[in-house]
């Protein structure tokens, strides 16, 4: 069955204008129009089904806060996702606006209020299958393929479990708030947030070192960083006691990551097994700088 014909089944769209996107490492992506409306058709692979499925619940949720997220439009037969000769699509709402770079200190306080509206948002939200932070395995067998990375990967864990995470504030993340993540209509003046691929309840600590990541680390980030806590939602003696450890765990996943997909051979998303490779020699060179 292709994705033309599905949209058609599963969502009624006849005759759809459908033009590849692939925005994101771990998918594949489509911008679908009928001349009316947009959507983005989003697949992943099986084994990702059910976390894709539990990602859409809680992009469902953050929507009715009032906070775009790309929520899943239901298809025909009451699901969010349907498989496409056996892979898993969804049909997400199209989330008007400009993706965001960072790049400067406006746009680093509207991804820290952005990101702090989020937390607040899914603060006492449940959806089915969500996961519990974290699933990094120093054992993993695919850390083995550089001498550097078990050593590296295992150091960070155990640096965060010094922090009793316990004592951390949890709740729904992202798990990876890029800049690009966060969309700015102007018109409106409204900053989504989309690209949901997992429930995960784990510490909000997280989510905030990923974005001090993507905009260069934490002397490149005080303006994300400030906006963040002047929300509230985490207060600043745990930012102060946590964020530093939670950006080299950060760093750590990196590692990980990217080991993962070169011992696999996973090109999802990419041109080449090259940008694999560079990906794991950034994170090489950020842990490196604080062992």
């Amino acid at each position: 069955m292709s994705l033309r014909r599905c949209l058609a089944d599963s969502w009624g769209l006849q005759d759809a204008v459908i033009e590849v996107h692939n925005g994101g490492m771990n998918s594949a992506t489509w911008l679908v129009s009928d001349g009316v409306g947009r959507w983005v058709a989003k697949a992943v692979v099986p084994a990702s089904r059910r976390d894709f499925a539990a990602g859409l619940a809680v992009t469902a949720a953050l929507e009715g806060s009032g906070i775009p997220a790309g929520a899943p439009v239901v298809a025909r037969d009451g699901e969010h996702v349907v498989a496409v000769d056996g892979v898993p699509v969804a049909l997400l709402t199209w989330v008007p606006g400009e993706e965001l770079t960072g790049g400067d200190a406006a746009e680093q306080r509207l991804i820290g209020r952005t990101l702090a509206r989020t937390h607040r948002a899914l603060r006492d939200v449940s959806v089915p299958d969500m996961e519990r932070f974290h699933w990094v395995d120093p054992q993993g067998e695919h850390l083995s393929i550089r001498p550097w990375i078990r050593g590296a990967v295992a150091s960070a864990v155990a640096a965060y479990d010094e922090l009793d995470p316990p004592t951390l504030s949890w709740g729904l993340l992202h798990t990876d708030p890029a800049p690009e993540a966060f969309r700015l209509d102007r018109a409106s003046n409204v900053c989504g947030l989309i690209d949901w691929s997992v429930a995960m309840v784990g510490p909000l600590l997280y989510d905030l070192a990923s974005a001090v990541m993507y905009v260069g680390g934490t002397d490149r980030a005080g303006s994300l960083i400030d906006a963040y806590v002047d929300q509230g939602v985490v207060r600043c003696a745990e930012v102060e006691r946590g964020l530093s450890v939670m950006l080299r765990f950060r760093w750590a996943v990196q590692a990980d990551y990217f080991a993962r997909r070169i011992a696999t051979q996973d090109l999802t998303g990419i041109g080449s097994a090259a940008e694999n490779e560079e990906g794991l020699a950034h994170a090489h060179a950020l842990l490196s700088a604080v062992e």
